[in-house]
């Protein structure tokens, strides 16, 4: 079983990369993040045509989130239980007998800044909620953006983005109080290439100069660590013209 993370960056922009990624690596979940679109404008039938099912939730310019599979999700949950978001971050389904949560963490903006503070208040609120969603179901994986870098091994240059958004020690201590929860970093289970990350800047040429990120995660729970064989990001899309910023990541799981 693949389930994949993606950050799109909008999907109208990039559909036809979706597809076409799709179509060659044929996932059996792929999330998306940052949709960018309203659900009147999700492209239901372009899906449905190369045989994906698509559960969606969006809104105009900012968020919107997304799972595709060839069979339909079930029990699919499209907000943070008992926590008032306006914006669309959040969606989870059932498939295959393994619950796949997608998220896409607020950015923060900076340091400090208002944003960052709801930031923290969102990440204490989507714990609690995965906390519930794991007691119902012991096959669990949290795919999404995350906007933190889990360590710094994950940062290109840790000294530059010491204490800086997206890699401060109050992300980090919220990231790591989500995992306690039961859950595996599923791309450090396996041996990794160096100075490969899953974000990368459109400025400076970071993509070309290894200046990224590992934002975009796979997590797994206990039950399903034992059954994780791979866990990869895949750079090729990053190559495209008009790229996303962020690389699909995928788990593989032994799954009968």
């Amino acid at each position: 079983m693949k389930i994949t993370s993606w950050n799109v960056n909008s999907l109208k922009v990039r559909l036809e990369q979706v597809i076409e990624w799709l179509e060659q690596h044929k996932p059996d979940v792929l999330g998306l993040q940052e949709t960018k679109l309203t659900d009147d404008k999700f492209p239901v039938d372009a899906f449905r045509e190369i045989g994906y099912h698509a559960a969606f939730s969006g809104q105009p310019t900012y968020n919107g989130v997304a799972l595709l599979s060839p069979a339909p999700g079930q029990s699919l949950t499209k907000e943070i239980d008992q926590f008032e978001d306006p914006h669309k971050r959040v969606i989870a389904g059932t498939y295959q007998d393994v619950r796949v949560i997608n998220l896409y963490v607020v950015n923060g903006k900076a340091v400090g800044d208002e944003k960052y503070q709801w930031k923290l208040k969102w990440l204490e609120a989507v714990t609690r909620w995965i906390e519930q969603e794991r007691q119902q179901h012991e096959q669990l994986v949290v795919i999404g953006d995350f906007n933190i870098a889990p360590e710094d091994r994950d940062v290109h240059d840790p000294d530059a983005w010491r204490d800086k958004i997206l890699c401060s020690e109050p992300e980090r201590a919220a990231l790591q109080k989500m995992i306690e929860l039961g859950l595996h970093d599923s791309y450090r289970l396996f041996e990794q290439p160096d100075r490969v990350y899953s974000w990368y800047d459109y400025r400076q040429m970071a993509f070309r100069r290894k200046m990224g990120l590992r934002i975009d995660l796979c997590l797994v729970s206990d039950a399903l660590k034992p059954r994780c064989t791979a866990s990869h990001i895949d750079l090729e899309p990053r190559r495209n013209e008009r790229p996303s910023d962020h690389a699909p990541v995928t788990v593989e799981l032994a799954i009968p």
